[in-house]
């Protein structure tokens, strides 16, 4: 098991949840909300965090569906790890895309084990499922001896758009 914080982050169409490991890579903890239409930039808040934890690895979940196939989601939030390794790139933090199905079931169904109804945990459904991601990932990674998901190559071009053919 590789040592280091890693982060993981669950993209949605309004929020993106963070969540954070220990630097042993053995549990997942909530970090924060990021709103997606934050003037500086939902990925700039998520560089931030991960310069501030002092991060090597971020963790995005990707949203197949039941069956494996891409939806409007999937590319979503495989544009948003794009946009996170270009920007990360300058600090060799790599980004991992890994599957995340049923990630926000499984945050909502422990959220209210715990109690909480579903008008409360808006606020903290994004960084549950978040949660949910990183420890799957950590969990793949202690039992593989390898990291999970596939690494993000950063964008190149004029403003990180395509790649040079």
């Amino acid at each position: 098991m590789r040592s280091g914080v890693r982060l993981g982050v669950d993209v949605g169409k309004a929020r993106v949840g963070v969540a954070r490991s220990d630097n042993h890579g053995m549990l997942a903890t909530p970090v924060e909300t990021v709103a997606r239409d934050l003037p500086s930039g939902s990925v700039a808040r998520v560089v931030e965090i991960a310069s501030e934890l002092e991060a090597f690895e971020i963790i995005v979940g990707l949203p197949l569906n039941m069956r494996g196939e891409r939806t409007l989601s999937t590319d979503d939030a495989q544009a948003f790890a794009e946009e996170l390794a270009t920007a990360c790139a300058p600090s060799d933090v790599s980004v991992r895309l890994v599957d995340e199905r049923l990630s926000t079931v499984s945050a909502q169904s422990q959220l209210r084990q715990a109690g909480k109804k579903t008008k409360q945990s808006r606020n903290i459904i994004d960084q549950a499922a978040a949660v949910v991601i990183l420890q799957h990932a950590l969990d793949i990674e202690r039992a593989r001896g390898e990291a999970a998901g596939t690494e993000v190559e950063p964008q190149s071009g004029p403003l990180g758009e395509g790649t040079p053919e």
